[in-house]
């Protein structure tokens, strides 16, 4: 199992030493949330902050847009250093443009859907991205309860990418710990995005093993 630990766990007083322990883990990458307290209730960090964290990463960056129209902040996230964008379906007027741009940015393109919005949304677009993700909560703040639908809608998913033979990722944001993360696993996930899980473990890189081991 490919792990993304989020940032947004983090004590962002000690930013840098969170990055470090994701650093000498096993997580695949580093998941970035950036909010802009319009798509979502909350603000979190900018291209700034994204710089410098990606200075001391060793991870590639998997950083998660909850914007609204991100197609405005193409340049400034790859500038950054991000390997992945994310976007949000709900966010795009036209999504295939937003992903198109990503891609000529040098970037992987990946699309976000939250709790109710249908795997439908994706149909067309579904062998362009690199990775989907697939909210376990709301999204804006950490820590919620996962939401139990979860589970199937990423089977559904499994079933769309096997069924039409494509290599997309699913990744899950949003309640992954010790119970969710088997389940979800089961289900057909690729990536488990862990913050509280991670970050708020007495041990953070044994916490991170946990989830990368499970089958």
């Amino acid at each position: 199992m490919e792990v993304s630990p989020s940032l947004l766990a983090a004590d962002f007083t000690r930013l840098g030493k969170a990055v470090e322990i994701i650093n000498r883990s096993e997580a695949s990458m580093i998941h970035v949330d950036v909010m802009d307290g319009m798509f979502v209730p909350n603000i979190s960090i900018g291209f700034p902050m994204i710089r410098a964290i990606a200075d001391i990463a060793e991870k590639p960056l998997d950083v998660h847009m909850m914007v609204m129209d991100p197609i405005r902040f193409i340049s400034q996230v790859r500038d950054a250093g991000a390997t992945i964008m994310n976007v949000h379906q709900e966010a795009c007027i036209h999504l295939n443009r937003v992903i198109h741009r990503i891609s000529e940015a040098g970037m992987k393109p990946a699309v976000t859907l939250n709790p109710a919005t249908p795997l439908v949304m994706l149909e067309e677009i579904l062998p362009e991205l690199e990775m989907v993700l697939l909210m376990g909560v709301n999204p804006g703040f950490g820590g919620q309860k996962f939401i139990e639908a979860t589970i199937d809608k990423v089977a559904r998913l499994r079933s769309m990418i096997d069924e039409r033979g494509l290599k997309t990722k699913i990744e899950v944001d949003g309640g992954v710990n010790i119970d969710t993360a088997p389940r979800l696993a089961a289900a057909g996930a690729d990536v488990l995005v862990a913050g509280s899980f991670v970050f708020k473990a007495e041990d953070p890189v044994a916490a991170i093993s946990t989830l990368a081991h499970i089958s």
